[in-house]
């Protein structure tokens, strides 16, 4: 069975309409069901969205029909779900976040007692499940478990990025965080001030409706002019729910995933913490990171899009390293997740007191990439003038430079981006293609 509700990051729509209290009430008591035990425990986060408190009500309710005993450990980032899990032995996470998404939206995610993402399959029985209209598995009485809250988990976060960077002495660093008015409002600020560095905040004013309003890592730019003006040494911005980030130097040019995930590459193949010398990546990499670990003599494995599929492929290889140009970089061996604020520190430590402005670990190739909204982005796979016109450009820049052409997994859009030589170039084929792409598809 394919799977309707859950795309590549969980449930998401927009709150009270297509994610209702009634549809998370029926998650939470489906999944909380289907866990391997005889009283589960469940954990439910959720980031700084007016409706977080509502379907984590539903949802816990859900959980407490299955049987399951909840702890709502209130407002943090995604990433804090898994290393709870392992802290208090979880059997299962639910993390309420719709990531970058206005405040409109919101979602559901699940993680298994392993600290894991929900398989695909273990969604599709969810999905049968609420279907079947018959969300609670298996046969005899139920007896209702209870709904508390958990004390302290913002500060056992904070502990397992100490233990991981603990050694990291930012002392007078001059850094500025953007938290998105997101989860990462309180916690980022508080790690970087242990580790020692001057702190400065935007965006750590969450009112319900304003995370990832003009800020965050999808509006770096604030970021960048903030930087700029206030002569910073560089600057951080996480996006709602804190799986990824985006980093910008002193001179406020911004600094992808795909530069930070070079540098930590680099790094850690350096001091033999990267296992296999392989890392994995999506097919929107640039070309610019494949040609800098080839010299490097690092293996690159390619997934498709999606920080489960990166994940996916580091399990399948046991390495450690991966991520995406949007800024969700995994270190496995400290988070079976994207962790923005990790990734940040990670970035720190590679640096090792050098200037991000004068980086050197990848030559990027120009890019350019535009989101179309489309009325149906399945319509893709069909639309055979438009894609007839991605081969032709593909044809033009073969051996120079790429085209990908792709649905969003989250969101009513097709992402056109192109790689070539230059950036004129870049911009005229990808202008060419979303021309196509709106004269076909909207």
């Amino acid at each position: 069975m394919a799977r309707k509700l859950f795309g590549t990051d969980g449930v998401r729509g927009v709150a009270g309409e297509e994610l209702s209290a009634e549809l998370a009430l029926a998650l939470g008591r489906s999944a909380s069901a289907r866990a391997a035990s005889e009283r589960p425990r469940v954990l439910v986060i959720r980031d700084t969205r007016e409706s977080g408190e509502m379907l984590q009500s539903a949802l816990a309710a859900g959980a407490a029909a299955a049987g399951a005993d909840t702890l709502l450990a209130g407002v943090l980032p995604t990433p804090a779900a898994p290393l709870l899990i392992a802290r208090y032995g979880f059997d299962l996470a639910a993390v309420i976040s719709a990531s970058h998404n206005p405040y409109r939206d919101n979602g559901i995610k699940f993680f298994g007692a392993d600290g894991y993402k929900l398989t695909d399959e273990q969604e599709e029985a969810i999905e049968g499940d609420l279907e079947a209209e018959s969300p609670a598995v298996g046969a005899g009485e139920v007896h209702p478990g209870s709904v508390r809250e958990l004390h302290g988990a913002g500060e056992d976060y904070l502990r397992e990025l100490h233990g991981r960077f603990g050694e990291l002495d930012l002392d007078g660093l001059d850094v500025l965080l953007d938290c998105a008015n997101g989860a990462t409002y309180r916690v980022a600020p508080e790690i970087f001030r242990r580790l020692g560095a001057k702190v400065t905040v935007l965006a750590d004013e969450p009112d319900g409706r304003n995370i990832n309003d003009g800020c965050g890592s999808t509006h770096v730019e604030r970021l960048a002019d903030a930087v700029r003006e206030g002569s910073h040494e560089l600057g951080f911005a996480f996006d709602g729910d804190g799986d990824r980030v985006m980093a910008v130097d002193r001179d406020g040019a911004v600094v992808d995933g795909d530069e930070l995930l070079a540098l930590a590459a680099l790094h850690l193949r350096a001091r033999g913490r990267l296992p296999g010398d392989g890392v994995a990546v999506t097919v929107m990499t640039n070309y610019g990171f494949h040609a800098a670990m080839q010299a490097a003599g690092i293996e690159v494995a390619v997934t498709a899009v999606g920080d489960r599929y990166v994940l996916e492929e580091l399990r399948r290889r046991s390495w450690t390293l991966g991520g995406e140009q949007s800024g969700h970089i995994i270190e496995a061996s400290f988070n079976s997740t994207g962790d923005g604020i990790a990734s940040a520190l990670l970035t720190l430590e590679a640096l090792g007191g050098r200037d991000l402005a004068r980086r050197d670990a990848m030559h990027k190739l120009p890019q350019r990439l535009v989101n179309v909204p489309v009325r149906d982005r399945g319509a893709l796979a069909g639309a055979d003038l438009l894609n007839a016109g991605v081969e032709l450009a593909a044809q033009e820049l073969a051996g120079r430079g790429r085209v990908l052409v792709r649905p969003s997994g989250t969101e009513p859009l097709v992402r056109v981006m192109v790689e070539a030589p230059t950036d004129e170039e870049a911009q005229n084929v990808c202008g060419r293609l979303v021309e196509l792409v709106q004269r076909e598809l909207t």
